[in-house]
Order: C-alpha cells, then sequence, then structure tokens
C-alpha cells in the first residue's frame, strides 16, 4: 500500500469543504493559526444543544422535551444557567478546559424564515439574499492581502464537492474537486428541492416527484429487516462517520507545516420539522456526529490545535415550543459553538432575553441578542488578523456599526 496522496485523500473524503492558504502576516508574529468554519445547513435548535436550564420559564415551555440536569438522561451543566445536550461530551470536555465557548441567542441580520435566503446571508455575509455571488470567508482571505490582492504568492483555495460552498466563492481562487462518492441524499433535501422548483420550474418538480417516487418504490421492494443492533443505512452510525471522516480529512491538512490554514465545512441535515428527539432521537444523534467531528479535528490537528478555532454556525434557529409532531419549525436566535486550543474557553456569551411569552421575538422565537457578524468579526480580527475596517466594509458590508466580539481568543 501507498501513502494517500493530497489529491486522493481530497477525492476521498465525501466533503464539502474549501480551504486556502494564509499569508505570513500571523507567522511573522509568532503565530499560526487556524480558522475553520462548519455551516449546519437546516436550522440548528440552539435551546436543544444548549438549554437555559435556570430560566424560570424553561420547563413550562418545552414540557417533556425540556433538557434538564435531574432526569435520567440529565443535560452536561456548563454553569448556573445553561447545560449542554448530553450527546456532546466531547465539547463539554473542552468546555470545561478552557478550549470551548458558546454565543447563545445569536442570528445573523435575516429575520424571515427561509433557509434558501437565511442560507444566502450566512455565507454571504450581507444584508440580503441575492446580492452577490461571493462569500464573507473569501472576501476575508482576499483583505489579508496587502493592497487587497487575493491569494497571496499564487496559493489557491480549495473545495471538495460539486459545488463550492458560496462561503468559499470570491476574488480568492478555489479549485473544486467532485468526490466519487457523496453521502446519501436525504429526503429533507429533497423536499427542499421539490418546493424551491414548485415555485421556480413546476414541470420540472413534476418529473422530479415522479422519479422520487419511483425511487420510494423501489427502495421499499429491497428494504430487509435490520439484524438485531446493526445499524440502520443511511443511520445514526453511517452520519456519524461522515462527519468525522469529513472534518478530520479536513483537520490533516490544516495541521500540514505547508497546508492552508483556513477552511470550510458543511453539514446538512438539521431541519427538525417532526420528531425532533433531542434527548435520545434524530438531534441527538447528530449532535452526537458533531460532537465527534469536533473530536476527530482535535485529534488531527495535533500540535496545532493549540493555534486552532473552529466555529460552528447555521443560518437561524428554531421555535422555542415543540410543535404538534414533537419537532420545532424555523425560528431566529440559535447558538453559535466554538472550540479550539487558541480560545479564551470555558464560557456561555449571551445577553439572554428570556424565554417569557412577552420576551419571544414575534412570540414564538427566542430573541436574537447577539449578531453572529459580531463573533465572526472578533475571530477574523483577533485571530486571523483582518483589518477591522475591511471586515465592516469588504467581509460584511454595511456592518460598520457591528463591532467585533472582544476577548475571543
Amino acid at each position: 500500500m501507498h501513502a494517500a496522496t493530497r489529491r486522493e485523500l481530497l477525492l476521498a473524503s465525501g466533503a464539502l469543504f474549501a480551504w486556502a492558504y494564509m499569508p505570513k502576516l500571523a507567522q511573522a508574529e509568532g503565530r499560526d493559526p487556524r480558522l475553520l468554519v462548519i455551516v449546519l445547513r437546516g436550522a440548528l435548535d440552539g435551546l436543544a444543544a444548549v438549554a437555559p436550564v435556570g430560566d424560570p420559564d424553561w420547563i413550562a415551555l418545552r414540557g417533556e422535551h425540556a433538557l434538564r440536569l435531574d432526569t435520567q438522561t440529565p443535560a452536561l451543566r456548563l454553569d448556573n444557567f445553561f447545560a449542554l445536550n448530553p450527546a456532546m461530551p466531547n465539547f463539554h470536555r473542552l468546555y470545561q478546559a478552557g478550549q470551548a465557548t458558546i454565543v447563545h441567542a445569536a442570528a445573523t441580520p435575516y429575520r424571515e424564515r427561509s433557509h434558501f435566503d437565511g442560507q444566502d446571508i450566512l455565507e454571504s455575509g450581507q444584508m440580503r439574499a441575492g446580492a452577490v455571488d461571493t462569500g464573507w470567508l473569501n472576501r476575508a482571505l482576499a483583505a489579508l492581502e496587502p493592497g487587497g490582492r487575493a491569494n497571496p504568492g499564487g496559493r489557491e483555495a480549495f473545495a471538495v464537492g460539486p459545488v463550492t460552498p458560496l462561503i468559499a466563492r470570491g476574488p480568492a481562487r478555489v479549485l473544486s474537486w467532485t468526490p466519487p462518492r457523496l453521502p446519501p441524499t436525504s429526503d429533507e433535501t429533497l423536499m427542499r428541492l421539490l418546493d424551491l422548483y414548485r415555485h421556480s420550474d413546476p414541470l420540472l418538480a413534476r418529473a422530479l416527484e415522479e422519479r422520487v417516487g419511483l425511487a420510494a418504490i423501489a427502495k421499499a421492494g429491497e428494504m430487509q429487516p435490520p439484524q438485531p443492533g446493526a445499524p440502520r443505512p443511511g443511520g445514526a452510525a453511517q452520519v456519524r462517520a461522515y462527519f468525522a471522516e469529513s472534518a478530520g480529512t479536513a483537520a490533516k491538512f490544516l495541521a500540514r507545516p505547508d497546508g492552508p490554514r483556513i477552511g470550510a465545512l458543511a453539514f446538512d441535515g438539521w431541519d427538525t420539522h417532526a420528531a425532533e428527539g433531542a434527548m435520545n432521537g434524530r438531534l441527538a444523534s447528530l449532535l452526537g456526529a458533531l460532537d465527534g467531528a469536533v473530536a476527530a479535528i482535535e485529534t488531527e490537528m495535533g500540535g496545532a490545535w493549540k493555534d486552532t478555532v473552529v466555529a460552528v454556525i447555521t443560518e437561524f434557529g428554531r421555535t422555542a415550543r415543540i410543535n404538534g409532531t414533537e419537532g420545532t419549525d424555523h425560528g431566529t436566535a440559535t447558538t453559535a459553538l466554538l472550540a479550539g486550543g487558541a480560545l479564551k474557553g470555558g464560557r456561555v456569551i449571551a445577553d439572554w432575553p428570556g424565554l417569557e411569552v412577552a420576551n419571544l421575538f414575534e412570540g414564538r422565537d427566542l430573541k436574537p441578542t447577539t449578531d453572529l457578524r459580531a463573533v465572526m468579526k472578533g475571530l477574523l480580527r483577533d485571530h486571523v488578523r483582518v483589518d477591522a475596517k475591511a471586515l465592516g466594509t469588504k467581509v460584511f458590508p454595511g456592518s460598520e456599526n457591528v463591532k467585533p466580539l472582544d476577548g475571543l481568543v
């Protein structure tokens, strides 16, 4: 067997991530920072990930679905007010070691509830959807080079997947590779595509519906009862393995002495309208897979972990109440999860708005009190050393009044 080449590792990962080389600016200061941004597409239920167990309205709001400290599957205590989902022991360990931070009640400027527009604003860094076809992470890379020239030294960014994610598109050149295998397309993704095409191309939507129906019939005919204890195809074990492999592969490249220093990775599947299962169902499995991905990054970064920040962000949160199908609908504020040896961690940063009905956004959602752009500005300014003025005009245009969050690293 031969050692895998960079190209072979990229093609084998099945991930959707981009990266780019940093100029020698930070290294000249005796630092070698890495930043990996993980986008959770579908909208994370931040209240189920990090529960406000000290809020007097929490239990009444979620009832039996509320994470608590005194149940058979207790949440993991963070401080006297917040607790972490029990599916995330690795993140909890990092938090206790001062290497993880949570920013709660955070949101982008977007206040509607469309996945497509919300993801566009999250990744473009703009005030409205469809404004540009570049992403804020790519523009941050361009801003690092004196004079605004992208890609110092002619080195390119790299993306893996059929399409470069919007967050990584822009003036910094990006090479794209399509891996020979990708994770199976989820039913949720298919339904979202169908919904999009029903509005933009009804004929194509009908054709897709017919194909989806035929595929479902064929799949039903092939299904066999699973063996006791065996993971179901596409189930929790497969998702966990895929998340860990994708994140671990990204970390291997970030850890290389001659490797990239900034990257982005996207995980789909967080749209939990029905049977959310925060403690022992679908969301718990997803959070466990994300927890495993963070652990894989820490392991593969090795000694470079001390210079690393991983930022986990999503387009918006979910409703404060559970709906009639034991899920949550599209909401507003959520959590940003930060991990890495470069952080001043062990904190939950929150200007907590409260869960009393009168304090909910539009009577239904956790009210946003922290601008997600402030979080990313703080990391880009203090960790990566992007110019503060460029952050407000080029990276996140129109955000001059949004001050970077201080003291994250």
